[in-house]
């Protein structure tokens, strides 16, 4: 079988990372449609990338113009007919495998047989997705960082369904995003960075919910002797404490291990709607724009 061609990508999901990963590819020369359910949430992407790419110029990472080009090439829509034609699938909806499980069916349907489908997740891993398609060789993982306008890595995991022409054409779409990608070639939850990553994560969460030190205090000793370029506490206010809630929620329905429950101040800050940047409030306080409006950090009382 030759090499598929990918000249038509989308992406399902527009929130952070599903709006950015679009953004990215269309800047990359690609025509993209990025879907969604809601028109709120679609009408909320656009405001932020436009947002995101006028910083951009104004920083001279882009001119006008290739901003412009990206956004002529992007399409939004709530439609998910319209997604028939792409090439692959970037899915990069709410951490939950009942709805990633519905939408790969749904997806299915739609589709070209040669299509690559590929989950933004590192939590659930594309085996738990394969069987719900008619061609799981085509499914897999392709893991963006956030924010993916600036991160270069990018994580291609290859499930044991997964063909090793999707893990290749994969491979070589990344590239030709102008990102850096890394191929796993066998699945495990949380991959490579987000498993070292949640190691530090827990062991903050352990010092701050006992008292050793504040959410401030933590991320300024990873930023000052470790060299980290941002905190754990700000790294969660960054990608969403409802993220980690439902990542941490998802491993302890799937090992039953206690210890992989999410922690109790992320439990009680998700409930009280404090998700981070999102919504104004997490470990810190945030304006309307997603800028910091306090130096010391949110205590837990």
């Amino acid at each position: 079988m030759g090499e598929r061609k990918i000249n038509q990508v989308a992406v399902v999901g527009s929130g952070a990372m599903g709006s950015q990963i679009a953004m990215v590819c269309a800047l990359a020369g690609y025509p993209v449609t990025l879907q969604d359910i809601e028109q709120t949430s679609i009408d909320k992407a656009k405001n932020f990338l436009k947002g995101q790419m006028k910083k951009r110029v104004e920083k001279g990472r882009y001119t006008r113009e290739e901003v412009d080009h990206a956004f002529d090439r992007l399409i939004f829509t709530t439609d998910i007919q319209k997604l028939s034609n792409a090439n692959i699938v970037i899915e990069a909806i709410v951490e939950k495998l009942d709805a990633k499980r519905e939408l790969f069916e749904k997806l299915d349907k739609i589709i070209e047989k040669g299509t690559i489908l590929a989950t933004n997740s590192s939590t659930i891993v594309s085996s738990k997705l394969a069987d719900v398609v008619s061609h799981p060789e085509n499914v897999c993982n392709i893991h963006f960082f956030n924010p993916v306008l600036v991160m270069e890595m990018v994580e291609v995991v290859k499930g044991p369904h997964t063909s090793d022409e999707t893990a290749s054409d994969s491979m070589k779409f990344i590239e030709s995003i102008k990102k850096t990608p890394v191929l796993l070639k066998k699945e495990i939850s949380g991959f490579v960075a987000n498993r070292i990553l949640g190691k530090l994560m827990d062991e903050a969460l352990f010092l701050y919910e006992n008292g050793y030190a504040t959410a401030d205090e933590i991320d300024i000793v990873c930023k000052k002797a470790l060299n980290h370029p941002i905190g754990p506490f700000a790294l969660l206010d960054l990608t969403g404490l409802d993220v980690n809630y439902f990542v941490r929620q998802q491993r302890f329905e799937e090992s039953g291990d206690e210890t992989d429950r999410p922690s109790k101040v992320i439990e009680e800050k998700v409930a009280k709607g404090e998700l981070g940047r999102k919504s104004g409030k997490g470990f810190y306080e945030y304006d309307e724009n997603g800028k910091r409006i306090e130096k010391r950090a949110i205590h837990n009382t």
